[in-house]
């Protein structure tokens, strides 16, 4: 399997409400609500719909967010979405046009663990 293959998908029309592990690559389309941890890639595409508790590697957000992100690398917000909640990432790109109501904290996240001041 390659580097930037999807390893599961979840389409537009499904939901679904518990605990998600993975790791890869996953894209959600549908409705999500719940927890999903996991050190790979999150692709939110734009017509989803996710709630909840987000611990991951990366996060590239299209669709729409109510809860707390964390990400160990960075999280990327396109245009058409929206978030509601906390991110706590080291690199975040918004692109003009998306929605954050929120909190965003970039200090002590990520795989050093230290703030920007540490040099």
């Amino acid at each position: 399997m390659g580097k930037d293959e999807i390893n599961a998908f979840m389409g537009t029309g499904t939901a679904y409400n518990g605990k998600l592990v993975f790791q890869g690559t996953v894209r959600i389309d549908g409705d999500f609500e719940g927890e999903i941890e996991s050190e790979g890639t999150l692709i939110v595409g734009q017509d989803a719909r996710v709630k909840g508790t987000i611990n991951v590697g990366h996060l590239v957000l299209s669709g729409s967010l109510e809860g707390e992100i964390k990400a160990q690398g960075r999280v990327t917000i396109y245009k058409q979405a929206s978030i509601q909640g906390k991110i706590l990432t080291p690199s975040l790109v918004v692109e003009e046009g998306a929605t954050i109501k929120g909190e965003i904290d970039m200090e002590g996240v990520g795989s050093s663990g230290k703030g920007h001041d540490s040099e």
